[in-house]
């Protein structure tokens, strides 16, 4: 059978090629040589078409102008040859090892040039990858709602990127990676992501723990999904001591881990023993010193806001006071380690 137009145009292209159409930098050209050396996947990568993308969007959270914005600009290997170049290649270095830990190296961004295909760009690579997931996730007996409800993390990040920044998009584009390769699961209010205590093994013989540097372990986080009540977490501590070993019963986890600027106790000083922040806090025990600064952090999670100054920050909560008053004082916030026995 000879090839058809589409397979023809493919075969013409090359990294070459692409970085020139697309107006791709020097910085993109490892990435792209990268991406030509591992080929396309060995099954078609394929996207619903637009008539059809709106049931999977829904099921994914994307919902209001990102839904209309990622149907408008879906790629098709006819008339966007060159992002479907890259599309292939970039959904075959995400499922080529289904159920792997390891992250992947950072997705460049692409140019603004590209418009609203450059900035969707890897959450059409995402949405390229949901059936190769869901197959994976019913091999290992996932249920339908853990796995939809983990999924669908990616609607909740297309929705604060639109508000942090008026349009659609993803950032960083490699954080929803473990959702889509097997790693990570929503069981409630919690996320806990299958991987490795990553900590140096003279600190834990320091501090006498009951575990080893490499040992596998859950990482905890905590996703923008309403009050952090010790409740939701109780419920979902308890969905993962019973998910993890039943649905990967040859890996054994003994800790959950947790790095955040949520557990920074400099918070208790002004949000009180009660509250669900410090209620939290409580159950880790804290590495010594910090793992970095926090104060970008903390800005971005609890206003949603890139470098912003603090007398333009609202104060309606006890936690935005809070951040607002420690940095007026001149004091900066930490992003801390811990970890919980399971």
């Amino acid at each position: 059978m000879s090839p058809t137009a589409r397979e023809r145009r493919g075969r013409r292209l090359d990294a070459a090629a692409v970085r020139r159409r697309l107006g791709l930098g020097e910085d993109h050209r490892a990435w792209l040589e990268e991406l030509a050396a591992a080929g396309p996947p060995a099954a078609p990568t394929s996207l619903p078409r637009p008539a059809d993308v709106a049931p999977l969007l829904e099921r994914l959270g994307i919902a209001g102008p990102d839904a209309a914005e990622l149907t408008r600009a879906l790629p098709s290997p006819d008339r966007t040859p060159e992002v479907w170049w890259l599309l292939e290649r970039c959904h075959r270095r995400l499922v080529h090892d289904l159920g792997g830990t390891s992250p992947p190296d950072p997705w460049p961004p692409l140019p603004e040039s590209l418009g609203a295909p450059g900035r969707l760009f890897y959450v059409y690579v995402l949405l390229a990858a949901v059936p190769d997931v869901r197959r994976w996730h019913r091999r290992r007996g996932i249920p339908d709602e853990v796995s939809w409800a983990t999924l669908a993390d990616l609607g909740r990040h297309l929705a604060i990127h639109r508000r942090m920044h008026g349009e659609g998009g993803l950032d960083p584009p490699t954080w929803l990676w473990s959702h889509f390769s097997g790693a990570l699961y929503q069981l409630g209010r919690l996320q806990f992501c299958r991987s490795r205590v990553p900590w140096e093994p003279a600190v834990l013989e320091r501090l006498g723990v009951g575990f080893r540097h490499g040992d596998p372990a859950l990482d905890l986080h905590i996703p923008e999904a309403g009050p952090l009540t010790p409740e939701a977490c109780d419920r979902s501590l308890r969905r993962a001591g019973d998910f993890f070993p039943r649905h990967f019963p040859a890996e054994r986890y003994r800790v959950a881990i947790c790095t955040s600027w949520l557990l920074d106790d400099q918070l208790a000083a002004y949000l009180g023993p009660e509250s669900n922040i410090v209620r939290f806090q409580r159950r880790f025990t804290l590495l010594p010193g910090s793992v970095a600064d926090g104060d970008a952090n903390i800005l971005m999670f609890v206003f949603r806001r890139a470098a912003p100054a603090l007398n333009e920050l609202p104060q309606r909560t006890s936690l935005e006071r809070a951040v607002v008053r420690h940095l007026r004082a001149g004091r900066h916030w930490r992003i801390r380690a811990g970890w919980l026995d399971l």
